[in-house]
């Protein structure tokens, strides 16, 4: 299996590919993906994954880590790769689902509330009525005990899926896929909000908003007293340590 090429930002090693690649390769490479994890990249992510050196680890263990955030695109299109382009775990899911629909692939969905998955099998089958979806848990919003977890995978394994969507957010999601590689039997996809998104119970920013880089206002707005000090802190910090990256850079050579 050819391994993609990576961009590093940050120290968290980017993916360098596209919409179209990334499903293409998903699909060429599924058998071989099975049991490891793909994570879904933006600022929010690079900037943990700086700070804390167990979840840059996890980052950069990824089978693919794709550039869900516009900025970590922009920046690999100025670091010498300019058919690099933004794949959201959003706008994946969706992709992957009508590929599926001919290939017979099985899908599990695990996180968020039991009414999120409701209305997300409600509005997934509208779209796509013949995909199969093979289960669906939402986990305690507390930590698990090995056997409930030990419980939870051996009931995702006894239905066999072929990709294992996880919505618990990050860092969450990726510490838990993490925990899980080669334990289940399907490729894991940690996209963070894109179960509220598909079900309709969180409104996604137009699209001008996502193609300028400006999502995170419109998701700031609907729910300010938790993304407000998150965006304040990570967007600010990610402008400050490409700076400073930079001009050790410049300094470097000087020493």
């Amino acid at each position: 299996m050819k391994k993609m090429e990576c961009c590093n930002i940050l120290g968290i090693n980017i993916h360098v590919t596209n919409m179209k690649e990334a499903v293409r390769y998903i699909d060429l490479h599924l058998e071989e993906l099975k049991g490891r994890y793909v994570c879904a990249s933006n600022v929010h992510t690079v900037v943990t994954a700086c700070r804390d050196e167990k979840y840059r680890e996890v980052q950069n263990h990824a089978v693919l880590n794709l550039p869900d955030g516009k900025p970590l695109s922009v920046l690999q299109g100025k670091n010498g790769y300019p058919l690099a382009s933004r794949v959201s775990g959003p706008d994946l899911m969706p992709e992957i689902f009508r590929i599926s629909e001919s290939k017979g692939y099985t899908h599990y969905f695990y996180g968020s509330t039991e009414a999120t998955l409701k209305a997300l099998r409600e509005a997934v089958l509208k779209k796509f009525p013949s995909l199969r979806i093979a289960g669906m848990y939402s986990p305690p919003f507390r930590p698990m005990t090995e056997t409930e977890d030990r419980e939870i995978i051996e009931k995702i394994n006894e239905s066999r899926p072929d990709f294992i969507w996880v919505g618990l957010g990050a860092p969450k999601q990726e510490f838990w896929m993490a925990a899980h590689e080669g334990k289940v039997c399907g490729l894991m996809l940690g996209v963070g909000a894109a179960f509220d998104f598909h079900a309709g119970t969180v409104k996604r920013a137009p699209l001008w908003m996502q193609e300028n880089s400006m999502e995170w206002i419109f998701r700031m707005e609907q729910d300010p007293k938790r993304l407000l000090p998150r965006y304040l802190d990570t967007n600010f910090a990610f402008v400050y340590y490409l700076l400073r990256e930079k001009f050790a850079k410049r300094k470097k050579p000087a020493d």
